[in-house]
């Protein structure tokens, strides 16, 4: 037995705006053809987000007329509004559970999203993708288009499209009942979501965590995280969440044995459903209702359910819910003493779970998840080793810059001691010419000298020979003294 998984086929997608913004004032600045292009594309683009989760089939024709006015401009100015269009058009006929139609789309948009390299429209179509994959049960492929977006992701830090990635991969370990890493996938997104005051955003985890404590039959639990939903879907005008809501509090009050409330729920959910077009939501809420109808033993009427719940289910390829629509019927041809068409149900549902849940689907998922986990790591040490490089780098340019600093540094000294030398050489040299010089004119000085000592000589001999020839021709100062005194005496 399964009940509504909140599925956030859209959050990816779409990140629904303020509901409170006027409709009217969008198309008045679409249709003033005196705006520029890019904020005409802008207003007409908000307008396809609002309609796509309450009207798909309005928001798919708005989504034309944008598909229109982008392939209007030149140069590739409108690929990017094309890609957009194109991706809104395929949540469209997802939303009708048109799987084929909303692949083709997905790819179209990430064509061209691939071409003009935008990496988050690349993440997001890679998410649509998966959705789509994932509503067909086929969760290996699921799982390897929700980790390429998750890595993308992570590359651009767009912690929105990351919370939507933890989601997604969440319902995939969910479906494998694998509650323990589903919890913490969606405890990871719900904690995003309140970083980013994402009202759609918290109103979907609340229902998958809500879903999970459903799963692990803490009812209480879950019905508590699906009033948590219902009230934050009312506030923001989600009418798909808010048949969800619906639909999984039916479910709460099923397992209480609440029988009456449980079909008041789902009758409001149907009624909310059949307004948004939700195929997929429709048959199992359809599946749901059968389940009701048959542990009160209204077996004809739970009958009719079930075969609307296979009829919605073969139309759009979901698998699972085929499969629980056999396991309902079974139990009711039982129960009513069919025994042949019981076994013929029972053999299809265990042919159609086991197509979801074998061994090597359920390996292929947990090699996929160890793969990414393996490819992160050696992203992230590769990363950590560009980072050491670089940083070996810088240190090896900042040493090199250094070693230059003392090369020219010692360089620079050694030309000082060139210049010095060569400025200490040339005074040698002065020196020595001078010193040369000196001595030659100190040889001369000693010559002249000598010469003049030597006439100098020759002079003194001659007054001294003059000298001793006058004192011999003249009568000494004495002798004439002595006559002097003499004669006075004798007078």
């Amino acid at each position: 037995m399964k009940k509504l998984l909140y599925i956030t086929l859209l959050v990816s997608v779409i990140t629904q705006q303020s509901v409170a913004q006027k409709t009217d004032s969008l198309w008045r600045a679409y249709t003033d053809k005196t705006n520029a292009d890019t904020n005409r594309l802008n207003a007409i683009n908000s307008l396809v987000r609002f309609y796509l989760n309450n009207n798909p089939d309005t928001g798919a024709v708005i989504a034309q007329q944008e598909l229109k006015l982008a392939n209007s401009l030149s140069d590739g100015k409108g690929k990017k509004w094309a890609a957009k269009a194109y991706r809104s058009i395929g949540v469209s006929y997802h939303i009708k559970a048109n799987f084929q139609k909303a692949s083709e789309n997905y790819l179209m948009a990430l064509k061209i999203f691939e071409e003009i390299n935008d990496k988050k429209g690349i993440g997001q179509c890679y998410t649509n993708i998966g959705n789509v994959y994932a509503d067909q049960s086929n969760y290996i492929k699921s799982l390897n288009y929700y980790l390429k977006s998750l890595k993308i992701r992570e590359e651009m830090h767009d912690k929105t499209g990351m919370a939507d990635c933890y989601t997604n991969i969440g319902i995939i370990y969910q479906n494998q009942t694998d509650y323990g890493k589903a919890l913490d996938y969606y405890s990871k997104t719900l904690k995003i979501q309140e970083e980013l005051s994402d009202k759609v955003g918290i109103a979907n985890a609340y229902g998958n965590i809500g879903v999970v404590y459903w799963y692990k039959k803490e009812y209480s639990k879950a019905n508590e995280f699906y009033l948590k939903q219902l009230k934050t879907c009312e506030e923001i005008g989600d009418k798909k969440g808010i048949s969800n809501c619906y639909n999984n509090i039916g479910t709460v009050y099923q397992n209480q044995t609440n029988y009456k409330t449980a079909i008041e729920f789902y009758n409001k959910a149907l009624k909310t459903l059949k307004e948004t077009g939700d195929k997929q939501a429709s048959g199992l809420c359809y599946n749901n209702m059968a389940e009701v109808y048959n542990l009160t033993l209204e077996y004809k009427t739970a009958l009719k359910y079930i075969d609307s719940s296979l009829q919605i289910s073969r139309e759009i390829g979901d698998i699972n819910q085929e499969r629980l629509a056999y396991q309902n019927l079974a139990t009711i041809y039982f129960k009513t003493g069919r025994y042949k068409e019981a076994y013929e149900s029972h053999v299809k549902f265990k042919a159609l779970t086991d197509s979801i849940f074998n061994t090597d689907n359920s390996k292929q998922l947990g090699d996929m998840k160890t793969q990414f986990e393996v490819e992160k790591k050696e992203a992230e040490l590769k990363v950590k080793s560009d980072a050491e490089q670089e940083k070996l780098k810088t240190v090896s340019l900042e040493e090199k810059k250094r070693q230059q600093v003392i090369i020219v540094a010692v360089a620079g000294v050694l030309l000082l001691v060139v210049i010095f030398s060569l400025f200490l050489y040339k005074r040698f040299k002065v020196t020595e010419r001078q010193k040369v010089i000196i001595e030659k004119q100190k040889e001369r000085v000693d010559e002249a000298y000598n010469q003049l000592h030597e006439k100098n000589k020759e002079v003194m001999d001659s007054i001294r020979y003059a000298k001793r020839i006058q004192t011999a021709l003249i009568t000494s100062e004495k002798y004439i003294n002595n006559t002097l005194n003499r004669l006075m005496k004798n007078n």
